[in-house]
């Protein structure tokens, strides 16, 4: 098995509201939106340049 869906499956309910305060405490209210903007436009740039990589090898390989 996965390690990942181990963890995965050991997160419940009362773990993601404790890991919310704790980046709330963290980071505060004004904070968050601005992170959650920063990680959209990260992994928008990232889905673009995968798609762009995608486009070049169809290209380079007609096959």
């Amino acid at each position: 098995m996965n390690l990942l869906s181990i963890f995965l499956g050991m997160i419940g309910g009362p773990q993601v509201i404790v890991i919310i305060v704790v980046v709330l405490l963290l980071f505060g209210g004004r904070k968050i939106p601005e992170l959650m903007r920063g990680l959209g436009s990260g992994i928008k740039e990232f889905k673009n340049a995968s798609k762009e990589e995608d486009k070049e090898d169809s290209k380079k390989d007609p096959s």
